[in-house]
């Protein structure tokens, strides 16, 4: 008898981008609120968040989801971005949503 693991790892390349994002999503929630995909350091980015790996800042993806780019628009634009990192950006800005919205303010200005 299969377990859920294994059937799981049998479902996985059945699923399409869309899904296996909505599926990491779901799993992030149940995780709690540790984001391992986000790093703030100072002198990068002006020490705001961003995706670990780049100089992506969270805000910037943020601001690009609430004007309408779609997760695959915004994995296409940045191909050093993965799904799962759109997934803890998301997570982090649902925890952290003022900090977000005052960094997508102070960018705006400039």
């Amino acid at each position: 008898m299969m377990s859920v693991l294994e059937q799981l790892e049998n479902l996985l390349p059945t699923l399409s981008r869309a899904e296996k994002l909505q599926l990491l999503q779901t799993v992030e929630r149940d995780l709690g609120d540790d984001f391992p995909g986000i790093e703030s350091r100072p002198g990068v980015c002006g020490g705001e968040p961003c995706v670990v790996r780049t100089r992506i800042p969270v805000w910037l993806l943020e601001q690009a989801r609430r004007l309408g780019t779609t997760d695959a628009e915004l994995l296409q634009a940045y191909p050093t971005l993965r799904a799962e990192d759109l997934s803890q950006a998301w997570a982090y800005v649902r925890v952290h949503r003022d900090a977000i919205e005052q960094q997508i303010r102070d960018n705006e200005d400039d």
